[in-house]
């Protein structure tokens, strides 16, 4: 008879296969939906396409009413449904999965703090003189999984599963660290009213914990006004999501039931998130309008910090702290793993895209630079970059294909 133990790999195993499948076919979604938002902004449908991102939505119950710009709503609403996500997907691998252990999540912890770093003093060096575009250090940090991922299944069966789970704990700790840099250094001035809602929210979210609550509506129950208490609050209303996933039990599973409740509500999630909230997030954040730019345009203090940070920053960053992690004997390259093959995942690291749109869009929030597009086209052109020579990097590195996806070596 197979132990627990036994039981929880495997279902690990299965869930991480499930994810990777659906990351990469979502980074595909996501690209096409990118590519379709740019050619939109430069058509002739331009002005019909700023006019829906300001289309004004309201939601009033009496006195209290919540004012935004669809573009505010998806930015802030559908993408705390992201973060919910990232939630459950981190404290997943954190408990039972790849990151369960500190053999297997020191060489990405010390890649993703590598990553990080770096891109961000790169970032701050190009623009240490204007004080608004400083805002923006964060934005080469972050690492798309959805369209990394999408570049990595390009390749087919050359791909080696370690490989591919060393790019997804890459990005959950940049995620986490992208959520600790929201929290810290882009959240607005407090309202302690507001704030004490929310904490009240977490503390009862806590409690159902603690109580063996299994059914996640209730904990989605109290997700909603816990939401609106964090927008209301100051601190970004996407926190929510992770507040609410970190609440959601992850423990044994009710008799009959093959998956806890984290799990289901993951499963259930992940579809919706990965072909229609990130490619809508995408659609409305990626539509720059190339009209009065230039190539000269990228030699800008803000777009040159940022694809130097994504391009150069990322791959420098992790290469340099998975080199010093392995030779101080603090962690181990994944078994089957060559440094080629390592340094070419370094490289789609550098695609920041969607986690990067989205920190661009509060570092920027307020006018400044996000008015014309500098910071969106560093993006777009760092991450394509970035992309492409890393696709071109493992295909070397990688070698021929065994013919059993259909792509010719």
């Amino acid at each position: 008879m197979r132990s627990d133990s036994t039981i929880g790999i495997e279902r690990s195993l299965r869930l991480l296969q499930e994810f990777l499948r659906l990351e990469s076919a979502g980074g595909l979604v996501l690209m096409g939906a990118a590519l379709l938002a740019m050619l939109v902004a430069n058509s002739p449908l331009e002005r019909l396409y700023g006019v829906l991102l300001e289309l004004p939505l309201e939601f009033r119950i009496g006195s209290f009413g919540i004012a935004k710009p669809l573009l505010l709503w998806i930015n802030d609403g559908l993408m705390a449904i992201f973060f919910l996500l990232v939630g459950l997907e981190l404290k997943r691998e954190v408990v039972q999965g790849h990151l369960s252990t500190l053999r297997g999540a020191s060489l990405p912890a010390f890649a993703a703090l590598g990553g990080l770093l770096v891109p961000a003093a790169i970032y701050a060096a190009c623009n240490w003189n204007d004080a608004t575009a400083l805002k923006g250090w964060a934005i080469p940090s972050a690492t798309d999984i959805a369209f990394a991922l999408g570049v990595l299944s390009l390749l087919g069966d050359r791909v080696p599963p370690a490989l591919k789970a060393f790019l997804l704990s890459i990005a959950i700790f940049d995620d986490l660290g992208a959520i600790v840099v929201i929290a810290l250094f882009y959240t607005a001035k407090l309202s302690l009213t507001a704030l004490t809602v929310a904490l009240f929210l977490v503390a009862a979210l806590f409690l159902l914990n603690r109580l063996g609550v299994t059914r996640p509506a209730a904990y989605l129950l109290l997700g909603i006004p816990l939401w609106v208490a964090v927008l209301k609050s100051g601190v970004h209303a996407t926190l929510a999501g992770v507040a609410v996933a970190f609440c959601i039990p992850l423990g044994p599973t009710a008799a009959g039931a093959s998956d806890s409740p984290l799990d289901r509500l993951e499963h259930l999630l992940h579809p919706w998130v990965a072909f229609g909230i990130l490619p809508i997030f995408a659609f409305v954040n990626a539509g720059v309008s190339f009209s009065g730019l230039s190539l000269a345009d990228l030699l800008h203090p803000v777009p040159l910090g940022i694809v130097a940070g994504l391009l150069v920053g990322k791959q420098l960053g992790v290469m340099a702290a998975c080199g010093a992690a392995v030779r101080l004997r603090l962690a181990t390259l994944p078994e089957g793993v060559r440094w080629s093959q390592l340094y070419g995942t370094s490289l789609l690291c550098g695609i920041g895209f969607t986690m990067s749109l989205f920190v661009a869009s509060l570092a920027f929030e307020e006018g400044g630079y996000a008015n014309v597009g500098l910071e969106r086209l560093g993006i777009v052109a760092g991450s394509l970059i970035a992309g492409a020579t890393g696709y071109l990097a493992l295909r070397f590195a990688l070698g021929p294909s065994t013919g059993k996806d259909g792509i010719a070596p």
